[in-house]
């Protein structure tokens, strides 16, 4: 199982580098999306001015292409979890140059790839270096 980020989508949806190294992943191992994710990809498109109908077709490609993960309540607390994990690694490296202050979505990422036991693909600076991530960036 692999749990797609929306980074992963981005890339794969552009048909770039990265986005044929996440299609490899997806025709070969049970793809996983938080549900959160198809939201921010929403909110990636409509910022660049991509139509409605399109970005209904691109989300609804996700949801046919992966299996849509659910926040519950007990998911809820482990990504509240993750996310202050995050927050501890990024104050541990602002001394160096930082990378910027992660998001409650990436906290939830990372706590459904926890959850489920699977590896999580992203190009998110926040999540380099994890044992549990496939990093594409």
């Amino acid at each position: 199982m692999i749990v797609f980020d929306s980074y992963a989508w981005i890339e794969y949806l552009l048909g770039s580098p990265s986005g044929k190294v996440a299609n490899g992943y997806l025709d070969g191992e049970e793809a996983l999306t938080p549900s959160i994710v198809l939201a921010e990809v929403s909110r990636k498109y409509l910022r660049e001015g991509v139509s409605d109908s399109e970005i209904a077709k691109r989300l609804n490609f996700i949801a046919t292409r992966s299996t849509v993960v659910e926040l519950d309540p007990d998911l809820s607390l482990l990504a509240g979890k993750a996310y202050m994990e995050l927050s501890q690694r990024v104050k541990s490296v602002s001394k160096t140059g930082g990378t910027g202050t992660p998001s409650l979505t990436d906290g939830i990422v990372l706590a459904t790839g926890r959850a489920l036991g699977a590896k999580i693909l992203t190009g998110d600076v926040h999540f380099k270096g994890l044992p549990e991530v496939i990093y594409l960036g």
